[in-house]
């Protein structure tokens, strides 16, 4: 696909670029008239039915420029994925964009980029490298491990008389208040509570044990500071609890019958093969993972890449902030996790330095590798990923929609780049020698006179025959 976008790059210093871009006259006047379009679905003019309004009215009624003001909102995200990939660089961290003044009608849009790239890696031998690759095996202890977790998951809870310990369940009724009020979510009827489990507000777990049924206890108890609900969080509350049962967890007994119960097996010996089977499945994955990883920083270690701090550091935030989205998909709150680990951002990110410099030796190695190798990504393997990240019950038809969708948005040149970066590391994977792991890592602490020539390094042998 021809891009929207014409560029020119210029080289800064550290490993930084500069990207003059020209978006043509044809493609801003598309984004303008869209843009109004959207707008006049929006807004009221009188003798036009709402949602009705033509673009050349929404022209004259808002003003081009603040139209343009939109379009430009809306178009530079893809404007910039379509400068990056025509460009043909690999970027770092946080883009500055310089946007010159609107253009007039007719003329193109002009603006700058100035970004982090990965700088070339001059790239030494990186076929047939030995790499180290564990033999998989299954600890029988993952195997009762998995047998128990079944077992706590098909367990009885059989009501008892008798005072209740820890390891128990309760059955109560409970009403909270603070400073003698009722508080939002304070009152439950027939609420379990498993004592010494932790999951309550902390002590109030511990003030049930010995409780018998028909017992009336006054729990007394401190929200903690971070608590979720913040008009809760560090006051002190009182429960008044009734106790309507007390219960003990019944584990079934490992036998033939837990067996069937579990999953329809004849035999517990037919459970535990499964069980050792799909423990085995997944140890060959994490190995195959871990072995293409190796093979990788193998390849990366014969190699020279000299990578500025500043871009190890915006390379580090980059990870921060990819994790940071990841934990608010999965309803985690960011600032508390940093609470948490009682740590800053700017403490986690520097943390993360050592990763993040490894991560962009890799993508310089790998991009190197995919030149030295004149790695292509033809369309029907960007058809086969999209097929791939669309499900087994996605049709042609929505895999045909989903590449359109990829080339509008300029991530097709992205999808394609990482395509080629997997077959880079197939190739290296393909073409490594399996050794012992306890000899790869023995060979990591030999000098070599390529290494660094301070061999004081602890724990280093120093052969000076070695190669």
């Amino acid at each position: 696909m021809v891009a929207a976008v014409s560029t020119k790059t210029t080289e800064l210093d550290d490993s930084r670029v500069r990207v003059d871009v020209e978006v043509p006259a044809e493609a801003l006047e598309s984004a303008l008239r869209s843009a109004a379009a959207d707008l006049g679905r929006e807004i009221r003019v009188p003798g036009f039915r709402t949602g009705k309004v033509p673009p050349d009215v929404v022209l004259r009624q808002v003003g081009r420029e603040a139209v343009m003001d939109e379009a430009l909102r809306r178009g530079l995200p893809s404007w910039y994925e379509e400068a990056v990939a025509d460009a043909g660089i690999t970027t770092v961290g946080d883009p500055q964009l310089d946007l010159s003044d609107l253009p007039e009608k007719g003329s193109p849009l002009a603006f700058t980029i100035e970004v982090g790239v990965v700088p070339p890696a001059k790239l030494g031998n990186y076929k047939g490298l030995e790499v180290g690759r564990r033999e998989p095996s299954v600890d029988p202890q993952e195997v009762q491990a998995e047998l128990e977790r079944m077992r706590e998951s098909l367990a009885a809870l059989d009501t008892v008389d008798r005072p209740a310990s820890q390891g128990d369940f309760v059955v109560v009724d409970f009403l909270g208040t603070i400073d003698g009020e009722p508080f939002e979510g304070g009152e439950a009827r027939g609420h379990l509570v498993e004592l010494g489990a932790g999951r309550l507000i902390p002590g109030f777990e511990e003030q049930l044990d010995g409780v018998s049924a028909g017992d009336e206890r006054e729990v007394k108890v401190t929200f903690p500071d971070d608590y979720q609900a913040e008009h809760l969080a560090g006051k002190d509350a009182v429960f008044a609890v009734e106790v309507k049962e007390v219960k003990e967890k019944r584990l079934p007994e490992l036998d033939d019958d837990f067996a069937e119960q579990a999953g329809g097996f004849d035999s517990l010996d037919e459970l535990r093969a499964e069980i050792e089977e799909r423990i085995g499945q997944a140890e060959d994955r994490a190995i195959e993972g871990e072995f293409r990883e190796a093979a990788v920083d193998a390849a990366v270690a014969a190699s020279t890449i000299d990578i500025p701090h500043e871009l190890v550091h915006a390379k580090a935030h980059d990870m921060w902030h990819r994790t940071a989205r990841r934990m608010a998909q999965q309803g985690i709150d960011p600032q508390q996790y940093l609470t948490m680990t009682g740590k800053t951002e700017e403490e986690l990110v520097t943390e993360a330095e050592p990763d993040a410099e490894q991560a962009l030796k890799r993508e310089a190695v790998l991009a190197e590798v995919v030149k030295a190798e004149g790695i292509e990504v033809s369309d029907e393997e960007i058809e086969t990923a999209l097929r791939e990240a669309a499900g087994p019950d996605a049709s042609d038809k929505q895999v045909k929609r989903a590449l359109k969708r990829a080339r509008k948005q300029g991530a097709e040149d992205a999808l394609r780049d990482d395509i080629a970066m997997r077959k880079a590391v197939d190739l290296l994977v393909e073409s490594a020698k399996p050794i012992p792991v306890e000899q790869a890592a023995a060979r990591e602490k030999l000098w070599t006179p390529e290494k660094e020539r301070a061999a004081e390094g602890a724990g280093e042998l120093w052969t000076p025959g070695s190669s």
